[in-house]
């Protein structure tokens, strides 16, 4: 009876061994964007693209160091706000979770690199584009898309070349993003032979350019360069209509090119006159852009903005590290990331060795009726 019993347990305990390996691992990888305040549609446009990837990573049965891996997005709300972005890169770092995608400012991101590479935590941002986020080396930082020196720069170009515009007004709202983006572009307008006649700033949270604006038209320029963001960026152009400023072209990076701008400008016609840039290929030109873009919209109806086919690349850019490293441990599959060569929706992604993206595309925008178009 003794042995009979013995056996009973020993085959309990087995069948419980052979329970807990089946089981599966949760990986945690956490996302960091406002999701609350005015730029929150961008905010929840990148998590909605971290989401989509982790589902669509569950469906695979993937398998790491033995284990069926479960992937959990860990999301925080930084509300573009510096401080609150280094928090919750702390609060991420104390969840410990295996990587993370973000942030979505420059202005967060920056100072949450060094939060993550002090953990010792990889992040990916398909957002930030100040060029300053990757001057440190952390082998903890890498970016997706073409910083500012690609896109202030481009649209320098596109103003002097192509529209043969001779001087312009730069208005930034004293960000990271936005004075990074407008020094790029006033350096390569100046060099180009363009006159730049007045400087302005304002903040992120401002909706009144009334005063500014004045002060702009009387020196007459041929356009408004603004490094911002939209909720700026909208009222701006409908201001700019009040006062006559109708015929001025007016420039801006990512911050600025989303479908949100239309609506944020109310009708305004000077919409018309927006010609702005992206760090990446359009959706049309995306190896995956088109497909992705219809199971996107499926899932989430009308908040599709501008960054979250880099965030679903961003992900699975980290998990692809991890399988190549089969480990989820970031200490041992972080050096992994620099080898990437991963095909994704956006591009086929690798690394130069400052984290940078390799060959980073540019698109200039301009909008038709209201609606996005692609120059490129």
């Amino acid at each position: 009876m003794q042995m009979k019993l013995k056996l009973t347990v020993v085959a309990a305990l087995a069948t419980l061994a052979g329970v807990a390996s089946a089981q599966d691992m949760v990986v945690k990888i956490g996302h960091v964007a406002p999701l609350s305040g005015s730029q929150a549609h961008y905010g929840k446009d990148n998590e909605n693209g971290v989401r989509m990837a982790i589902e669509d990573l569950n469906t695979q049965n993937i398998v790491i160091g033995g284990k069926k891996v479960k992937f959990e997005i860990v999301a925080e709300d930084d509300a573009a706000d510096p401080k609150q972005g280094t928090a919750a890169a702390q609060k991420l770092c104390d969840s410990k979770v295996a990587g993370v995608v973000g942030h979505l400012n420059s202005g967060t991101t920056i100072p949450a690199s060094k939060v993550y590479n002090d953990c010792g935590i990889p992040h990916i941002t398909g957002a930030a584009t100040n060029p300053n986020l990757t001057k440190p080396g952390y082998k903890t930082t890498y970016r997706i898309i073409a910083n500012d020196n690609a896109l202030g720069a481009g649209l320098a170009f596109y103003a002097s070349d192509a529209l043969k515009l001779k001087t312009v007004a730069i208005i930034d709202d004293r960000t990271a993003y936005g004075q990074g983006v407008a020094e790029v572009f006033k350096r390569t307008a100046l060099a180009k032979g363009m006159t730049v006649v007045d400087e302005q700033f304002t903040t992120d949270k401002a909706t009144d350019f009334m005063a500014i604006l004045t002060a702009v038209k009387a020196k007459n320029p041929d356009a408004i360069f603004f490094g911002g963001m939209d909720p700026q960026a909208g009222p701006m152009l409908r201001q700019m209509e009040q006062l006559g400023m109708s015929n001025v072209k007016y420039f801006g990076g990512d911050g600025i090119c989303t479908a949100e701008i239309a609506k944020l400008a109310a009708g305004a016609k000077t919409i018309g006159n927006v010609v702005c840039a992206e760090g990446g290929a359009s959706l049309a030109k995306m190896p995956g852009g088109d497909a992705w873009m219809k199971r996107y919209e499926a899932k989430f109806p009308k908040q599709f903005q501008v960054y979250s086919p880099y965030t679903y690349d961003a992900t699975f850019v980290l998990v692809d590290a991890m399988k190549r490293a089969n480990s989820t441990d970031p200490k041992v599959y972080t050096p992994e990331l620099m080898k990437t060569s991963f095909k994704g929706v956006t591009t086929t992604i690798s690394f130069e060795p400052n984290g940078e993206l390799k060959n980073p595309a540019i698109t200039l925008y301009v909008y038709k009726d209201g609606k996005k178009s692609a120059l490129n």
